[in-house]
């Protein structure tokens, strides 16, 4: 039995779905409303595509006052609801239930407004990440968080799960770039959190909202802030004969007050299956490669370089590669944002994990997840934002095979359950959706677990919303019998402790 055989997805074991088809057909045209088998299949998984579920019917519609309808009517009739950006997610977060309606909000996808003086952008949920900064940059102005995946992932979405990617470490993540939310709850009310001003008055239930993976509310429209385009930007790929001096390089360029446009790290696996398939020109024969960029002025940018490169041949750098130009700039980016679908060719299914450490202890828990591989028998690259120290073990597998499955989620739940008992997180930008929400018990108490599901019930009161993800219930956990490892005995008595 896996993860998503333990999760009540479904809270309605039985609801007519002719009288909730003809009730929604009068509010969405037949095109928006799918409830044939053949039309559900494609909506069964996010990108975590080992666990998969048909939705009872699908509802894809086209204005917000259609979404308000729709969620009013589930909410009369008691049918849970899951929303659904572009399906890029990889914790399992838009995983439909079978017995609930899948809320695609992909044909919401205007720019709404553009304010170059003002510096953000109005946009509906659907609008893909890169779109903004395609529109905007005439103006000089881009939407700086870029997720490996922002060709195709939506803006909703990566409010949804606080999205980062390869930029955060000096932009931020997704919730230190909006301006304001607006979202329906489960009832139908319309709700705007945040202002066009820098603060607003009240609690900050922006940020609430961001990162609530759907359990709150569906939302409908985003301001988002935009930054200057930089004059110039410059990426040095980095080669380290060992991980532990590329862990210490990234160590010492942070410790300096040096805070790089993107400090990316990936292991030997990882480059090779990359160079394979996008030949950026890594080196092969490195343990371990840095690719950081500096962004700015010309003047900066040159300091900033020169700083980072003596301190890499202070950590024991091999090579020390500065691209050219920005073609090659693009194909270095290009490695490590394909490294997911690079990996993706090696076996055919692998779970991409989400956990969060302190920098120091970097060396330590990449040792530790090369003694998983070898205990549950699977192979892991390693791509992960070295500078926040979030990381991303993609552990590979076939998940036609019940054994490798069940072999690949006991590493992941180790590597997860690690990474809290270092001092860090279950999750840095993917969420915690179905995938995490054992470590959940790991990660927060009793009484943080029923904040949690206060602050749920204040907002839905009857729990339709993504039933059954991100929050685990109090009996769950007891089940699992793994709540507060890291306050109680030790699982990792060899952790260093500095």
């Amino acid at each position: 039995m896996n993860i998503i055989d333990k999760i009540p997805l479904a809270t309605q074991p039985k609801i007519n779905k002719a009288h909730l088809v003809e009730r929604l057909g009068k509010v969405l045209p037949n095109s928006s409303l799918l409830h044939k088998r053949e039309e559900l299949k494609p909506f069964e998984c996010d990108g975590m595509t080992a666990y998969r579920k048909v939705p009872l019917v699908t509802a894809l519609p086209e204005t917000e006052e259609q979404v308000i309808d729709i969620l009013k009517i589930c909410s009369a009739e008691g049918v849970p609801v899951v929303f659904r950006g572009a399906g890029t997610g990889l914790s399992g977060g838009a995983i439909p239930c079978e017995t609930g309606v899948l809320l695609g909000l992909s044909k919401l996808n205007k720019i709404l407004e553009i304010d170059q003086n003002a510096r953000f952008a109005r946009v509906q949920p659907g609008v893909r990440n890169i779109a903004i900064s395609e529109a905007t940059s005439k103006h000089g102005l881009y939407y700086a968080p870029d997720p490996s995946s922002q060709i195709a992932c939506s803006i909703g979405g990566n409010v949804a799960e606080n999205s980062g990617g390869v930029h955060c470490l000096k932009y931020g993540l997704t919730v230190h770039n909006i301006l304001k939310v607006r979202f329906i709850t489960i009832d139908g009310e319309v709700l705007e959190l945040g202002s066009d001003g820098l603060d607003s008055a009240g609690y900050d239930l922006m940020a609430l909202i961001t990162g609530s993976e759907g359990l709150l509310g569906v939302i409908t429209e985003i301001t988002v802030k935009l930054v200057p385009s930089p004059q110039i930007a410059k990426i040095a790929l980095v080669a380290f004969d060992s991980v532990q001096n590329a862990g210490d390089a990234v160590n010492n360029i942070i410790s300096a007050g040096i805070v790089p446009a993107g400090l990316e790290m990936m292991d030997k696996k990882a480059t090779a299956a990359v160079e394979e398939f996008v030949k950026a020109g890594y080196p092969l024969d490195a343990e371990a490669i840095l690719l950081c960029e500096s962004d700015g002025t010309v003047e900066e940018v040159e300091n900033e370089m020169l700083s980072i490169k003596e301190i890499v041949k202070k950590a024991g750098a091999t090579e020390i590669r500065v691209a050219q130009n920005d073609a090659e700039r693009t194909k270095f980016w290009m490695g490590r944002k394909s490294a997911f679908p690079a990996v993706g060719r090696v076996l055919p299914d692998y779970l991409c994990m989400d956990g969060t450490i302190p920098r120091k202890k970097l060396a330590f828990v990449l040792q530790k997840i090369s003694d998983f591989s070898n205990e549950f028998n699977l192979q892991c690259a390693n791509v992960f934002h070295a500078g926040d120290g979030n990381l991303h073990p993609l552990i590979m597998f076939d998940a036609s095979d019940d054994d490798q499955l069940h072999r690949a989620e006991k590493f992941g739940a180790a590597i997860l359950e690690l990474c809290v008992e270092v001092g860090g997180s279950i999750t840095g930008e993917h969420g915690v959706g179905i995938e995490k929400i054992n470590q959940m018990c790991v990660q927060f108490g009793t009484e943080e677990l029923k904040m949690f599901h206060a602050i749920k019930k204040a907002f839905d009161h009857n729990g339709l919303l993504n039933p059954g993800k991100a929050i685990p219930t109090l009996q769950r956990c007891a089940e699992f019998g793994a709540m507060h490892v890291h306050r109680g005995q030790e699982k990792f008595p060899d952790i260093p402790r500095f």
